[in-house]
């Protein structure tokens, strides 16, 4: 096996290490743990957080790739070569990625959604439906699920056994909603469990035009959603709060130089800048086709470059909205104090600015998250999101707009896209509104 590293896998996996290092510093400090402590009493934000952090770990899953080992021989000697890359995820779904039917399919179906021509023994032309070659009969789905709902439960109950005593033996007694993350841990579970186990036997979201399973299409889509959503906010994060801040603190020609940057990039149609954006970069890609040795390292190279773009486009609504709250901070008692004392400006910015703009970056980024998610959406339709081999949310939806003009109508595709990110959407928007109302100071509820 040969481990390869993508340009996104090396993004997110420093991010996961971050965050990881982000939460142990966060451990030691007891009023950040507190506050902390007091979002997760919310039995919205817990099961927010924990379907959140399942999302996480599929991106993560689709975030190891490697090449495996084949051997050939040629002239008697064993000669080692690679395959081609696949990701953890990949491994898992491997039956569904060879079990490719020859056209579309419904949820569940035992045969083809739409007619074809065939010949009978007679000679004779006739329509009919013909059956699925990778699928069963269909007489034992309800005994299939039984058993796929136990094996779910079964693996439920045991890490939530090994968790309650890792909590005992810590010695961990607090107010946080346990039923509340035991029970959306534990359907998430099973859900995912019963469409693993019964993937070996139907396609349960159907299939599209070629043949392709619709649920592998959009667990894959997971990583694209997140790695858009998540990295593009901290591309845009340090500058919106960068330039924000000092626009609002020191004001005169720096504050007049900010404006004018963010005005000026603000009057650009967002749509046609990332459009440009994205062509230059592709025209840049087709003329060095040596850059690539797979077809995944191109659409990953591109996905990096339209998460840059995106970064670099989309930090100007937070930077305006920063500098006016700065504003207003800095005329506050405690600032105008610390200035008669000649406390430096980069400690003003560190102890008195940025503590009181948190809620306000927090909120702002799980926002932004929710709305780059939908916007690679909206990118991918209209041709200048990602590239046309990745899956992506965006995608599946663009080549579900002429199926749902056939008759029969394939909405499964579709439905599907629109499920897993309205569920990452909504996961993302609650959390979100639980972190405003805790670390809003002029919240005192």
């Amino acid at each position: 096996m040969k481990i390869i590293l993508l340009w996104t896998d090396v993004m997110v996996w420093l991010l996961v290490i971050s965050l990881l290092l982000w939460a142990w510093t966060v451990s030691r400090s007891p009023q950040v743990r507190k506050l902390w402590h007091t979002v997760f009493k919310s039995s919205i934000a817990m099961a927010s957080a924990i379907i959140l952090l399942f999302y996480l770990l599929f991106a993560l899953l689709d975030s190891v790739h490697f090449r495996l080992a084949t051997t050939t021989n040629e002239s008697q000697s064993k000669t080692l070569q690679y395959g081609g890359i696949t990701s953890l995820l990949d491994i898992m779904f491997s039956h569904n990625m060879k079990n490719t039917e020859r056209t579309y399919s419904a949820p569940f179906a035992t045969h083809e959604y739409t007619k074809s021509i065939v010949l009978n023994e007679h000679g004779v032309t006739k329509q009919e439906y013909l059956p699925l070659k990778y699928v069963g009969t269909g007489d034992d789905i309800i005994g299939k699920s039984i058993f796929a709902g136990f094996v779910g439960l079964v693996i439920v109950g045991v890490l939530i056994l090994m968790h309650i005593l890792w909590r005992g033996r810590r010695g961990l007694k607090s107010e946080l909603p346990w039923r509340t993350a035991y029970l959306t841990f534990g359907v998430l579970i099973i859900t995912f469990t019963w469409l693993y186990l019964l993937s070996y036997h139907y396609h349960v979201l159907g299939t599209d035009k070629v043949g392709g399973d619709v649920l592998y299409q959009s667990l894959k889509s997971i990583r694209t959603g997140v790695l858009i959503g998540i990295l593009t906010t901290l591309i845009m994060l340090p500058v919106a709060v960068i330039l924000g801040v000092s626009a609002g603190l020191f004001g005169g020609w720096v504050d007049d130089g900010i404006q004018y940057l963010y005005t000026t990039l603000s009057s650009i149609p967002g749509v046609l800048l990332i459009a440009a954006g994205v062509l230059s970069m592709q025209v840049m890609m087709d003329n060095n086709p040596t850059w690539f040795e797979t077809t995944l390292e191109r659409s990953d190279l591109r996905l990096l470059f339209l998460i840059i773009i995106l970064g670099v486009t989309s930090w100007t609504g937070l930077c305006r909205l920063l500098r006016a709250e700065t504003l207003k901070i800095s005329q506050i008692e405690f600032v105008t104090a610390a200035k008669a004392f000649g406390v430096g400006k980069v400690t003003i910015i560190r102890r008195h600015i940025i503590p009181n703009l948190m809620h306000i970056i927090l909120i702002s980024v799980v926002l932004d998250f929710s709305g780059l998610v939908l916007a690679e959406a909206v990118l991918s339709y209209v041709g200048v999101g990602v590239d046309p081999t990745m899956h992506s949310w965006g995608n599946m939806i663009n080549q579900a707009r002429l199926e749902m003009a056939r008759e029969p109508m394939v909405w499964w595709s579709l439905f599907s896209a629109f499920v897993f990110m309205f569920i990452l959407v909504l996961a993302a928007n609650l959390f979100s509104d639980r972190i405003q109302r805790v670390l809003d100071p002029r919240n005192k509820s």
